[in-house]
């Protein structure tokens, strides 16, 4: 029996947290699809496709927790997983209050950003 394929979405500024993210989620066999921003993740036709969300906070334009909050405002409640260069216990506490699985502190270590992903992908 093939299981549905896991379509995980990594909105991140930084290249090279991108790359680096969406190799990580390919070697553990899901589908990876990144963005720079929240804009182009929100203007993506494959948008409802998206089994888990992977979000720095710190976006140019709209940031990750805007995101987080316009997508519960249209009803798609996707596991998200926040990732942060500067860590804030306010802005962690909002997150998880709306439901993250996850809010990880880069560099973050691979084997926790592996753990919240499949809490996500379980809960999705």
């Amino acid at each position: 029996m093939l299981a549905a394929v896991r379509f995980i979405a990594i909105i991140d500024d930084d290249r090279s947290v991108r790359v680096a993210t969406e190799s990580l989620v390919m070697s553990l066999g899901y589908v990876a699809r990144t963005f720079a921003s929240a804009e182009e993740f929100l203007q993506s036709p494959s948008m409802e496709e998206v089994t888990c969300l992977v979000a720095d906070v710190q976006l140019p334009g709209i940031n990750g927790l805007e995101l987080q909050e316009f997508l519960l405002a249209q009803g798609c409640q996707k596991p998200t997983i926040f990732i942060t260069a500067f860590p804030n216990d306010k802005i962690r506490g909002q997150a998880l209050r709306r439901g993250a699985v996850g809010f990880l502190v880069k560099p973050f270590n691979g084997k926790a950003f592996v753990e919240c992903l499949e809490t996500a992908l379980s809960e999705g």
